[in-house]
């Protein structure tokens, strides 16, 4: 029976005042929960009266014992009771509402042809066909019930049989079985997850502040958010932001396992529980928000994916150990967590894509969209953006869409080959030959002798000063001991084993200590993107 006065149900003053109605009259229910009943048990209500049917437990909760009376013969043969009981069942207890959850789930446990306490399969169907024309007979009883959306929700051969014959009987009184809403499912897990949302001028400040910080940014955030009814929007679903819900009824909802309002549900309250535990100040809960280095959260993430997905989160998405929370600690972005919010957000945005849609990942503005918050700078999340694409290996960008996957992308396929490259035999090489380009033909001296041994630098009489170019290993620095000297003096005093007569004719050029290391970093990088160019128009 309700307990709550109509003044404080959300819409519902509104819509009494347009019919003239002062309150709403007091009904019996009965709440029938599929997964909690067993046909082959009974329950002992608190009278000592013993129940195993699916009706005989609808009128006791209706009518308690007159309704166990009314109906006790068909629970002790397992039969079901007529239309024209039912009926009379329901005019006593009128107004009244029976809500039916997990039906399909009750009634899948009958194996064909077996008698159960509860009944048989077909007398648990029939029950259903009387009970749904009885409800179209009584003007004020009313019955809801849940329908499974997915496959994996009905369970197998008995469960999709059941599954058609209810489909077949609620047609029949035109009752509509269909999903909720994207708006309705919003309200619904709010409701199921906030006592309340908050006094609702606080609400509708700080979404105002949202929606005219959107305002101020044409160009960067999406065009539905531009526009006035995504302010009413963002306190519909408050503290919850829109963009969370569209991912996740209009993306997560694609996967097999995932269940729109019972895994959007499962999820969110996942989330919410260790963003309260950890304190989160966020002026909402958006996808940047999403604490993907809890391991409950974690797990409840992966469950819905494919596997691998795990260890690519840890590494570059959220958690102690991911470059993103690298990136976050050495630099201006960990004021505001721009690297980890926007790592958070292309995951929500984009682990349920797969490689052969036409269009992969997640837009920019969507991402933008997704994690700044009202009073944060727009340049920090674009500007992070180009580091994440720079660093992360299972991130792949295309034109303004990003995308996470389980496969490497093409930078760490490099990193692994730049690891591989042998220096003596290719890196070497490729430094001297691109240090002679730099000097090319047009010079003024007799030679040019690029990382060349004393015994092949000539020592001659009639020839002009000859530069030599020391190796990278004989780097110069000002402050640290140079190996630039003791290579030069073995050049300049000797000819190989023989004393070099004209020393003066030779001019040194030794390479910078300090970015000699990066030198060769970028040489085995050209030289790993080189060969993957040539595998590629080789087709390897």
């Amino acid at each position: 029976n309700r307990k709550v006065p109509t003044s404080q149900l959300a819409g519902i003053p509104p819509l009494l005042d347009k019919a003239g109605i002062q309150d709403l009259p007091q009904a019996r229910i009965a709440v029938i929960d599929g997964i909690a009943l067993a046909p082959s048990q009974e329950s002992v209500k608190k009278t000592g009266q013993k129940v195993a049917t699916l009706w005989h437990e609808i009128a006791w909760q209706l009518l308690g014992d007159e309704g166990l009376a009314m109906i006790k013969a068909s629970d002790e043969e397992g039969t079901s009771p007529g239309k024209t009981l039912l009926v009379e069942l329901l005019t006593k207890a009128a107004p009244c509402v029976v809500l039916v959850d997990e039906l399909v789930a009750f009634l899948r446990q009958f194996e064909p042809g077996k008698s159960y306490r509860a009944g048989t399969f077909d007398s648990n169907l029939t029950f259903i066909q009387a009970l749904t024309e009885a409800m179209k007979s009584v003007p004020n009883a009313m019955l809801l019930a849940s329908l499974p959306e997915s496959e994996l929700e009905v369970g197998g051969t008995m469960g999709q049989l059941a599954l058609n014959s209810l489909e077949k009987y609620f047609a029949r009184v035109e009752s509509v079985w269909k999903p909720v809403g994207a708006e309705e499912a919003f309200e619904i897990v709010r409701r199921r997850l906030f006592d309340t949302a908050g006094e609702r001028n606080e609400v509708e400040q700080i979404c105002r502040a949202f929606a005219d910080f959107y305002r101020q940014y044409p160009t960067v955030f999406p065009t539905e958010v531009q526009e006035s009814h995504y302010c009413e929007r963002l306190c519909a679903s408050y503290p919850i932001h829109p963009e969370v819900f569209d991912r996740l009824y209009d993306d997560w909802s694609t996967l097999e396992k995932f269940q729109r309002t019972r895994g959007v549900l499962q999820y969110m309250a996942t989330v919410i529980h260790r963003l309260w535990n950890s304190d989160n100040r966020d002026a909402m809960i958006m996808p940047g928000s999403l604490p993907l280095d809890d391991a409950a959260v974690l797990n409840k993430s992966v469950h819905y994916l494919p596997h691998r997905w795990e260890p690519v989160i840890e590494r570059e998405v959220d958690g102690h150990r991911s470059i993103p929370f690298d990136i976050d600690g050495h630099s201006l972005f960990g004021s505001v967590q721009a690297a980890r919010r926007t790592a958070r957000t292309i995951f929500l945005g984009s682990a349920p894509s797969t490689s052969n849609q036409t269009l992969r990942g997640i837009q920019t503005e969507r991402i933008m969209l997704g994690t700044v918050q009202p009073g944060q700078s727009v340049g920090v999340f674009e500007d992070v953006l180009k580091h994440l694409r720079d660093r992360l290996h299972y991130l792949y960008a295309e034109q303004d869409r990003y995308w996470l996957d389980t496969k490497p992308n093409l930078r760490r396929e490099m990193e692994t080959r730049k690891q591989n490259i042998n220096e003596r035999d290719e890196l070497q090489p490729l430094l001297k030959t691109r240090v002679n380009q730099v000097f090319g033909r047009e010079h003024k001296f007799s030679g040019i002798h690029v990382f060349t041994p004393s015994a092949d630098v000539p020592d001659d009489y009639g020839s002009g000063p000859r530069l030599v170019v020391l190796p990278t290993s004989a780097g110069y620095s000002k402050t640290a001991s140079n190996q630039a000297f003791s290579a030069a003096d073995e050049i300049l005093l000797k000819r190989g084993e023989q004393p070099r007569q004209k020393q003066n004719r030779l001019i040194f050029l030794a390479p910078e200590f300090d970015v000699v290391s990066r030198l060769k970093e970028q040489g085995c990088i050209y030289l790993a993107w080189q060969s993957i160019v040539s595998d590629i128009d080789n087709g390897v």
